[in-house]
């Protein structure tokens, strides 16, 4: 070998991923070796597969030799290697020259084993953080959050119009002492909510992982165990090698190098990623897979490629390249070439949030932080607002709108004399409390006493409210976002079905099965088993109807016993726990073992079944046809050990088996009865084949497999043609996913209360459409309409055109075709699709989730609800109006991220109908009654002002105002907070009172004018009434006209409220004599003489009894005329 002293290359040339490529020396220089990461980026194999071509070949371009190779005698000594060394080949002319050109934004990158420092800074660092304010942040956007609020802002500019001497009116502390409360409740609720996001996200980030460290690595340490340092996740960097364990979560976006298991797979949990629980096989890279022990990791002198961070789960483009081979003896020459390129796939991935199911493995960190898959799909909250805030915010305006022209109107009446315009500010700040600032106070604590009766309703245990600005918004829901596995299904499977044709097995009739089992392998084990057909058996089993029957269900049973992809695990305590990737395969392989097969043993290529008389029986796997989604079929090729018997196995959708088995006359009546009762259908099938016949399909499956042009259809094709002929039918099973409690009777009460439902899944197009027959989603003979794979826009404009004309139906729709209408034509879908009963979206990404939720908010006005219970939820639940988290197996990410978490699925109706329901009711009396309050006391003002030469002079002062909004009528009018119209089962019982509601009639600018007229006459008859009986002094128009007033207040509380309560009575009496006792305290506002007069009182009682008798008449006749609907129920 010729003895070539490295370079780095001269001018510091950037990679695509944007680093400086530095050599790599031999594993043993430890100092250098860190910093020597290899002068190639063979990432795609294009580039490799050039083979890769020696530096001569830069000979005649001198520039190219220049620019690759040049000026780097300055670095010359700083990395010289001097150990002899094969010479390079060169991977990276093309990555090189391009990397020139490259734009700085590339985010796909090339990582070597043992990156150097500066490399790794280069990406985010791997931090969970979803807090949403900081240090510096919080202050501002609290305030904005506040300030854009109309309503605020005005209390602000009034507060702060008390601080010019011209415009003082009153104590300050009444503008200011509001305003500050409002502001300081706030702030603190989102500094606590915040301080318990940052502490989620410490304990997330301060979670100890493994990581495989070069640096302590020594000659001395036991063989093939490496040193290992334990690290916060939030440590981790690109380019680490992280140890997991059994049941830890993934950190970040990791290469799978290595498994503890022989075959080098690994199962993982999704659930966090995609909601679904079933178990994803994952494979690790063959060649660290054959390495002999993780320690080797360490050494090797290997780089990955990836593409730049994307949203989708299942799809990476990299490669993985070794340089040179692992150093086997001093002056070995390497068999294999250099560099070795392996393509990557999703399949070698395990992305950050899943959690490895079983076994350890070894990972190399590619994504971390902000890049990971799981990041890049949740979005980022935004703070969410109810409606009713909203609305009340409008009405705002419009009071402000009618203050400046009170105000305006008074000074023009008075001819704009004198300082005219502070006149109209005088006046503005007058009549200020027409916005009451106790209104936001008001709300705000009427909020917290809805969460709280929430929190502690004891049929909804264990509800919490994470969001208590929302309660409103739970009374208006119209439509209602679904997720499907463990929202609406528990996710627990169970065989409940066997059908083999002349004769069907039910739930409770399995113990038959297992009888007639028994018997077969019984009488079959005396012969030497497998000799079913033979008809000594028959002979010995006296009938043949008999013999027929137990040998049909050896036949199914033992079938179903090892056609599947399902691994028995053994757990320290000596249970088995079944690992595969489709919970279907673990139900039907569980009910095998219920009826006394039982799977003993699994690996790529032998089965053992344990026969119930207690016998091994082994099985050789020849082949095995995984399921995928376009064939909706599995099949294996076993051999028996015992007699050399050759069987190809096969189990698939009876859509698919129907055209392969033998022709038969009950199969499609069966799977329709099946699928009718939600249960989900496998057809199983067999064919025997020769030893003849199965090494003709071999050897024409290994040519088809080595084609390099449509390999796929190819091998599919053959197997098509020989194994796929006339299958033997031996059965028919039906597996039930087993549904949430009361799943069926709660969808019913939402869709009775008007509520439009979206079940958003996953999962694939049969199994949802299954789910949504068994949950009654789809009522009993709708017809349901399935768009799947559509690829041109004709189509898709097909499909919403047939829509346009059947809109009784529901639409059952996968995610790829669901894209493409969202892309082509948004509007159109989304109009036809909100029109539907119910819609069933399949295959949705988490993303997905999100913009159909946005799109319907946005394209509707109407309120989403969302609920969810998976971390692949939270988009969609961020994304709505309201997000309802489910606390399930899969974890608390869903439950975290909602407004509202509850237990299950059926605590929804108690939460929209009856909790939503009186919290909307209530806070619209409650914000109207409020504004009524502040509207009578401004109209006494701005009819004395008028009567009083429009002098800008306050009537109330001081205490008074204080008094008026705080001890004197606070308590009566809080007590509308927990008004009801109808009981609790009244409010289940006729879902269609929740229907009313979405309607928006409770606070309306009709409901909100009435309530202004009521105002402007209550208000002009105590103030002309009280100077109609006007005393001599002054000092007495004060003290008839404000206890008028306050009398007139409990009266309306006592009007207005529907079912009377004990707080509302107490609060009413102890309110009256706050009032009488404070009048002794006030002497400046009341003569006490004159108060204690009968004058008063008869005064006092014909103002009342002009202000508000009308209104009780006017309500009474309203209730014979036109009564409520809940009133009619009582």
């Amino acid at each position: 070998m010729s003895e070539i002293p490295l370079h780095t290359f001269g001018r510091s040339r950037k990679s695509r991923a944007g680093y400086t490529q530095l050599h790599n020396g031999e594993p043993g220089d430890e100092e250098d070796g860190n910093m020597r990461a290899g002068v190639r980026a063979a990432a795609s194999s294009a580039s490799v597969n050039r083979k890769g071509k020696r530096r001569e070949r830069y000979a005649d371009d001198p520039e190219e030799e220049a620019t690759l190779l040049g000026d780097a005698s300055h670095e010359e000594g700083a990395f010289r290697n001097d150990e002899p060394e094969e010479p390079r080949r060169d991977s990276s002319s093309q990555r090189s020259i391009l990397s020139r050109k490259g734009k700085s934004s590339d985010k796909s990158r090339t990582i070597p084993f043992r990156p150097p420092e500066k490399l790794q800074s280069k990406y985010p660092p791997n931090v969970v953080r979803n807090q949403k304010y900081n240090v510096f942040t919080f202050l501002p956007l609290v305030f904005y959050e506040q300030f854009k609020f109309f309503f605020n802002l005005y209390f602000l500019l009034v507060a702060l119009s008390q601080f010019i001497p011209a415009l003082k009116i009153g104590f300050i502390i009444t503008y200011v002492a509001p305003l500050a409360f409002v502001l300081t409740v706030t702030m603190g609720k989102e500094a606590y909510d915040d301080y318990k996001r940052n502490l989620r996200d410490r304990e997330a980030n301060s979670q100890k992982y493994l990581v495989l460290d070069p640096t302590e690595y020594s000659a001395s340490t036991p063989e093939g165990i490496p040193h290992t340092r334990s690290v916060p996740s939030s440590a981790l960097r690109v380019g680490d090698l992280v140890l997991l364990e059994k049941n830890q979560r993934v950190p970040a976006d990791l290469v799978l190098l290595r498994t503890s298991e022989s075959s080098g797979t690994c199962f993982i949990r999704t659930d966090q990623l995609d909601g679904e629980t079933d178990w994803k096989l994952r494979v690790a890279v063959p060649a660290c897979q054959k390495l002999g022990s993780d320690r080797e990791l360490l050494t090797l002198d290997a780089e990955i490629y990836a593409d730049a961070p994307i949203k989708d789960i299942h799809t990476f483009i990299g490669t993985f390249t070794i340089n040179s081979p692992p150093p086997l003896l001093e002056d070995d020459v390497p068999m294999v070439p250099v560099p070795t390129v392996e393509p990557l796939t999703a399949e070698n991935m395990l992305w950050a949030n899943t959690v490895l199911a079983a076994g350890s493995a070894v990972g190399f960190v590619i994504y971390t932080g902000s890049e990971t898959r799981a990041v890049m799909n949740t979005s980022h909250p935004e703070t969410k607002v109810g409606l009713l805030d909203l609305e009340i915010n409008r009405l705002a305006k419009i009071l402000c709108a009618v203050t400046f022209a009170l105000s305006f109107v008074l000074v023009a009446l008075n001819g704009f004399r004198g300082l005219w315009y502070i006149y109209v500010f005088r006046f503005l700040i007058l009549f200020s409390s027409i916005i009451p600032i106790s209104l936001r106070v008001n709300l705000d604590m009427g909020k917290t006493v809805y969460a709280h009766q929430i929190m502690t309703d004891s049929e909804i245990p264990d509800t919490i409210v994470r969001t208590s600005t929302l309660p409103e918004e739970l009374g208006r829901i119209e439509y209602l976002l679904s997720d499907k596995t463990g929202t609406l299904t528990q996710n627990e499977m169970e065989m409940k079905k066997l059908h083999m044709g002349t004769v069907s097995y039910g739930f409770d009739s399995m113990d038959e099965v297992a009888h007639q089992l028994a018997v077969a392998f019984g009488s079959s084990s005396e012969h030497g088993h497998g000799r079913q057909n033979s008809l000594q058996t028959g002979v010995q089993l006296a009938t043949r109807g008999r013999r027929d029957m137990s040998s049909r269900v050896h036949d199914v049973v033992l079938s179903l016993a090892l056609c599947h992809n399902v691994t028995p695990v053994y757990n320290d305590d000596g249970t088995v726990t079944y690992q595969a990737s489709s919970p279907d395969e673990v139900a039907i392989v569980k009910w095998t073992e219920s009826v006394g097969l039982r799977l003993t043993f699994r690996d790529r290529t032998r089965i053992e079944l344990q026969t119930p008389p207690g016998a091994r029986i082994s099985f050789d796997v020849l082949d095995i046809f995984p399921f995928t989604s376009e064939s909706k079929r599995m099949g294996i090729i076993v051999r028996d050990a015992q007699t050399g018997e050759i069987t190809f196995l096969q189990k698939g959708a009876d859509v698919v088996m129907a055209k392969i088995v033998q022709r038969n006359d009950w199969l499609e009546e069966e799977c329709a009865n099946m699928a009718r009762e939600g249960l989900r259908t496998l057809v199983m099938a067999r064919r025997r084949l020769s030893e003849q016949a199965y090494a003709h399909f071999k050897e024409q499956h290994h040519q088809a497999s080595i084609k390099l042009e449509g390999r796929n259809e190819a091998m599919a094709s053959v197997v098509a043609d020989l194994l796929e002929r006339d299958l033997e039918l031996l059965g028919l099973t039906g597996v039930e996913d087993k549904l949430q409690d009361e799943v069926k009777s709660t969808l019913e009460l939402l869709r009775n209360a008007g509520i439009k439902i979206w079940m958003l899944t996953g999962d694939k197009i049969e199994t949802a459409t299954c789910i949504a027959i068994s949950t009654k989603l789809v009522a009993r003979n709708q017809y349901i309409h399935q768009v799947a794979k559509l690829k041109t826009s004709e189509q898709a404009r097909d499909q919403l055109e047939f829509l346009q004309n059947k809109l009784d139906c529901c639409l059952v729709i996968d995610g790829e075709s669901l894209q493409l209408c969202l892309n082509l034509f948004k509007n159109e879908f989304i109009e036809i699709a909100t029109k539907l009963s119910a819609v069933v979206a399949c295959r949705c990404s988490p993303t997905q989730k999100a913009d159909v939720a946005r799109l319907i908010r946005k394209h509707t006005r109407k309120r989403v609800c969302c609920i969810g219970d998976g971390g692949n939820d939270v988009s969609m639940i961020q994304a709505a109006d309201v997000g309802v988290g489910i606390v399930g197996k899969e974890g608390k990410q869903a439950s975290l991220a909602a407004d509202f978490s509850v237990t299950q699925f059926s605590h929804l109706t108690k939460l929209l109908l009856w909790h939503g329901r009186n919290s909307y009711r209530r806070s619209a009396k409650l914000a109207q009654f409020v504004i009524h309050r502040g509207l009578i006391i401004s109209i006494m003002q701005a009819v004395f002002s008028s009567i009083f030469y429009f002098a800008p002079i306050a009537l109330y002062q001081g205490w008074l105002m204080v008094g008026y909004a705080t001890a004197y009528t606070m308590a009566p009018v809080f007590s509308l907070v927990l008004d009801r119209d109808v009981n609790e089962d009244l409010a289940l019982l006729y879902p269609e009172l929740y229907k009313e509601l979405t309607k928006g009639r409770v606070l309306s600018y009709k409901t909100f004018f009435m309530w202004l007229m009521i105002s402007v006459y209550q208000g002009a008859a105590i103030m002309i009434m009280s100077l109609v009986l006007f005393e001599t002094e002054f000092l007495n128009i004060v003290s008839i006209s404000f206890t008028a007033l306050i009398l007139n207040e409990l009266i309306m509380v006592a009007l207005e409220i529907t079912t009377w309560h004990v707080y509302m009575v107490l609060s009413e009496i102890v309110t009256l004599f706050i009032y009488a006792i404070s009048m002794a305290f006030l002497p400046e506002y009341f003569d006490l003489t004159f108060v204690v007069s009968t004058r008063f009182a008869w005064k006092v009682a014909v103002i009342v009894a002009i202000s508000a008798f009308p209104l009780y008449i006017i309500k009474l006749i309203r209730s014979r005329v036109a009564p409520a609907a809940s009133s009619k129920l009582l």
